[in-house]
């Protein structure tokens, strides 16, 4: 994610404390992270980070996209409009 710095402390304490353990919630996923980015740096003006979520299995990530996932992400358009970019990956360990 990049984030605007003009909504940076707002929405850093926002994920922490009500974002996040929203989606822990949900009880799709068992871990939660969440990086800076240092490099490549940001655009000027911005933040960067990961925010990295662990589930144990595919159909557990699915049941999060269909039952969760967009009224979370509504919520944080809702609250940030266009202070922020996201970009999702979904991952697999090998």
């Amino acid at each position: 994610m990049n984030v605007d710095d003009s909504i940076h402390d707002e929405w850093f304490e926002w994920m922490k404390k009500k974002h996040i353990p929203d989606v822990m919630n949900t009880g799709c996923f068992k871990e939660s992270k969440i990086f800076r980015v240092l490099s490549p740096e940001p655009e000027e003006g911005t933040t960067s980070y990961v925010v990295h979520y662990i589930c144990n299995n595919l159909e557990d990530y699915e049941k999060y996209q269909i039952e969760h996932a967009a009224f979370l992400q509504s919520e944080h358009k809702d609250k940030f409009g266009n202070k922020f970019t996201a970009y999702r990956t979904l991952m697999e360990k090998a």
